[in-house]
């Protein structure tokens, strides 16, 4: 390990640190977060009601520093609501009013709860890092990640995402029950946790400079083809009518070169790959109808696919 890159796992550390003073638990999610962070994409949360998900989400936030935005997400909500909009008056008057999309972090509480007009509001931010309002496009702060929750599809009151919508999230993560000893330590430390004061522990350069500390790190050409060859595999499933578009595999080289900087190394392992390719690939499957009856699911069809792939030997 180098010193540079034990630097970065101390950065990343912090903030994890920081955050989980504020929440108990939830490892992977915090895990998700920070590779999100790292390779520059976003992330949605998805759970039952009451599960901290805007709580974890507001309190990373608060711990990477910079700008943070909260909309909480309704079906009379409007595109002009998120992206911003124009005053008009005189030539030299009119001026343009920048929405909640212009910080470092936005939280997107619940977006499953407005309409998919508005939803699409998000796009453009998610993919490019502008917004175009009334044919004008204007930049967006950097870093920019969207923290998204959604409750469970389905729900009363829910419009679902829509593929394109999905496909612009890099990592799903499940937001699930605490376990026993977990909800034991909530309770009893409730009073601390729900004013916990968190504070920023980085600042916009460290976190520049994690994110390009992570695109510094080796991916070797047989670690690409198995990357390839989990896409082909689960495109090719007979119980999956969409698979995986190029941004699935994009999405799992970049989470990958992130969690092998998090371990310390400089280079990425098939272990990298799999531990990651249900939380990258999942949400982007379309499994058919016939098997969601029978109960098979995403996650059920990217473990059939990993099972399938052959495992190359990389030499550290």
């Amino acid at each position: 390990m180098t010193q540079e890159s034990d630097t970065q796992q101390n950065t990343a550390r912090m903030i994890l640190d920081e955050v989980s003073r504020g929440v108990i638990g939830k490892e992977n999610t915090k895990e998700a977060l920070m590779l999100a962070l790292i390779a520059g994409g976003h992330i949605l949360i998805e759970g039952l009601p009451g599960t901290a998900k805007t709580k974890l989400a507001h309190a990373f936030a608060t711990a990477i520093g910079g700008t943070f935005k909260r909309l909480q997400m309704t079906p009379d909500m409007m595109p002009a609501d998120i992206t911003g909009f124009y005053i008009y008056g005189t030539e030299a008057n009119t001026r343009f009013i920048p929405g909640p999309l212009f910080a470092n972090v936005l939280l997107a509480d619940e977006l499953n709860r407005t309409t998919p007009r508005t939803q699409s509001a998000l796009l453009e931010a998610m993919g490019e890092g502008q917004v175009s309002v009334e044919g004008k496009t204007h930049s967006l702060p950097q870093p920019f990640m969207v923290i998204a929750t959604q409750v469970g599809a389905g729900a009363e009151g829910t419009y679902p995402l829509t593929d394109v919508q999905t496909d612009r999230f890099l990592i799903r993560v499940p937001s699930r029950y605490p376990q026993r000893d977990e909800e034991k330590r909530i309770v009893q430390g409730i009073d601390y946790l729900d004013e916990p004061g968190l504070s920023p522990v980085v600042e916009s350069h460290q976190l520049k400079k994690l994110q390009q500390q992570a695109r510094e790190v080796h991916v070797s050409e047989p670690v690409t083809e198995y990357i390839l060859d989990i896409i082909q595999a689960l495109r090719q499933d007979p119980d999956n009518s969409q698979g995986p578009g190029p941004r699935g595999g994009i999405g799992l080289f970049k989470c990958a070169r992130a969690m092998a900087m998090l371990e310390g190394r400089g280079y990425v392992i098939p272990d990298d790959v799999k531990h990651l390719s249900k939380m990258v690939l999942s949400h982007r499957l379309g499994i058919k109808p016939e098997a969601e009856m029978e109960g098979v699911t995403s996650e059920m069809v990217v473990e059939r696919a990993l099972s399938s792939v052959s495992v190359p030997k990389v030499e550290a």
